[in-house]
């Protein structure tokens, strides 16, 4: 007999939860690559709504000086934005967006607690890439209206709010406490990947036709939101039915096996039930009749009853205040993620003008802010789990993000050099913090020990974190379209600032971790089963400082 391959023996080595698991972590992954994959090509394709025709006009000009400028600025430019005003106007865009994202978010995580996760995401995804497209549409039916523009956004502002708080939930369903810093880290790249396609995808398009730079993403998201419907498991517990049906309890000759379904939030009870002639009876209240010749006897075999627990009441927007922790958290994450956004939706702007490259060469070259923030992102993680301080280790990144910021502003003018290398530190300090608050320590809170195992407060304490941020969110493209007027160096010293507050915000717990006697490191050696009944072995690892 031939030696089994090693690769084979390596695939066999999992068992069927340990798929599961790995299964969800990708899916989930990819779901939530398209929410930012479709939100990337604003930023891309502004620098194409207005040009810069002055070395158009010079070559005109040194072409034939009797010839008149055939290149004019509102020639160039995409109406309504080839005015003096256009940093405002597209500003705005991102306000729309983002003020609508914002408000969105408090509404979605209570909406989410009380909605199947999988068809209240489909929902979005699908919606959100007929936004997506709406506005690409624009460009190919020559749609000039502001008020269009900004319909679109505040309408994909809000139907993409389903997103966050729906994958968070389900990963943090899949997923103990052991190594969340580090999972999370890894699978929260998604955000930083998404930014990447979305910038190339845009960017391929951007100054031949740009309204495919938005249909394109827009189609994507709406495929991926097809994926979702037809293969998400929210919940380990969902499969129990499944296993139940292919692994039925055996009957009698004259007994016919029948299943009832009930539940609640779309997680289903299953109730394996038999005939015997006109009378139905369920396998769990056979054991309660008495056992004389005249009653139904129950069989010999042995039976499975598949019934869950009943599920504890979602939680209230005030309770999920109250848990310690989550107010500074949500008002650090505001600042901190007003600096991310800020990069997302103006850095291409600011390479072509700052660079002098054109609309693909600037996409793709902010890529690198990106690839810094995957590996910040997943550093954060691993830092957290080994010390067991989820707060410091964001104030440490965001005590060094300052002079940084600074930094930037001063050595982009130095060539396309240490501009990579300033884009690569500036994105891994800067995303960092952002990414272990939305999810490793939104997890935490989510699942915080004066909850007493109610686990349905994730959604809604993911929803507030984000929520809360996303305010940031939008206030900082706003304010840099404003300062940019008066010069960049204006939106640098407010990105520093915005920087500073968040660390303040976070100086009360990061004292408490360091003040702290009984600090609990985890240890990849040892796990504790979760609080309450598991499902398909999801173990967590002990966990730092309770907040």
């Amino acid at each position: 007999m031939a030696p089994v391959p090693p690769g084979i023996r390596f695939l066999a080595s999992f068992n069927r939860d340990q798929w599961y698991r790995a299964f969800t972590f990708s899916l989930t992954f990819l779901l939530y690559t398209s929410f930012h994959l479709s939100r990337k090509p604003i930023s891309i394709v502004k620098s194409e709504l207005h040009k810069n025709c002055s070395a158009l006009n010079e070559l005109s000009t040194a072409s034939s000086s009797q010839l008149p400028n055939l290149h004019t600025a509102a020639e160039c430019s995409w109406k309504p934005f080839d005015k003096s005003n256009y940093k405002q106007l597209l500003g705005a865009m991102d306000y729309s967006f983002l003020c609508a994202y914002a408000v969105g978010m408090f509404l979605s995580g209570i909406i989410g607690e009380r909605l199947p996760i999988r068809l209240y995401l489909t929902f979005g995804m699908l919606m959100s890439g007929l936004f997506t497209c709406l506005f690409g549409l624009g460009y190919i039916y020559s749609i000039h209206s502001l008020g269009f523009y900004i319909f679109v956004q505040v309408a994909n502002g809000l139907v993409q709010t389903t997103g966050w708080p729906s994958v968070v939930t389900c990963i943090g369903n899949w997923f103990g406490k052991g190594r969340r810093g580090l999972i999370m880290g890894i699978w929260n790249s998604h955000t930083s990947v998404g930014n990447i396609l979305g910038s190339l995808i845009a960017g391929y398009w951007v100054s031949s036709n740009w309204g495919l730079s938005f249909i394109v993403p827009g189609l994507i998201i709406a495929a991926m939101g097809i994926i979702c419907f037809l293969f998400l498991i929210e919940h380990p517990n969902d499969l129990r039915s499944i296993h139940a049906v292919q692994n039925p309890a055996p009957c009698s000759n004259n007994q016919k096996l029948t299943k009832n379904w009930i539940g609640t939030n779309g997680h289903k009870q299953l109730y394996h039930s038999y005939k015997q002639g006109d009378k139905y009876q369920n396998w769990d209240t056979e054991l309660l009749l008495p056992q004389d010749n005249s009653s139904v006897s129950v069989p010999v075999q042995q039976v499975v009853v598949v019934k869950s627990e009943s599920e504890p009441s979602a939680i209230s927007f005030m309770g999920a205040l109250r848990i310690p922790g989550v107010i500074e958290f949500s008002l650090c994450l505001l600042f901190a993620k007003l600096v991310s956004y800020t990069f997302l939706f103006w850095l291409p702007l600011y390479i072509t003008k700052t660079a002098h490259l054109d609309a693909k060469k600037a996409g793709d070259l902010s890529t690198l802010f990106d690839v810094g923030g995957i590996v910040g992102g997943i550093l954060a993680g691993v830092i957290s789990d080994k010390l067991g301080k989820r707060a410091t280790t964001c104030a440490v990144m965001l005590l060094l993000a300052a002079p940084i910021l600074y930094g930037f502003s001063m050595i982009s003018e130095f060539g396309l050099g240490p501009t990579i290398g300033m884009l690569l530190v500036c994105g891994g300090l800067v995303n960092g913090p952002y990414a272990l608050i939305t999810t490793a320590v939104a997890a935490d809170l989510g699942t915080h020990k004066s909850l007493k195992g109610n686990a349905r407060a994730l959604s809604t304490v993911t929803a507030i974190i984000d929520g809360t941020g996303s305010v940031g969110a939008a206030i900082g493209p706003l304010l840099a379209g404003v300062l940019s007027s008066q010069g960049w160096d204006q939106v640098f010293y407010m990105l520093m600032a915005a920087d500073f507050l968040a660390l303040l915000l976070l100086l009360r717990l990061v004292t408490k971790e360091l003040t702290s006697g009984n600090v609990v490191k985890p240890r990849s050696g040892s796990t504790t089963v979760e609080d309450g009944p598991t499902a398909l072995g999801v173990f967590q690892f002990g966990h730092g400082t309770e907040w």
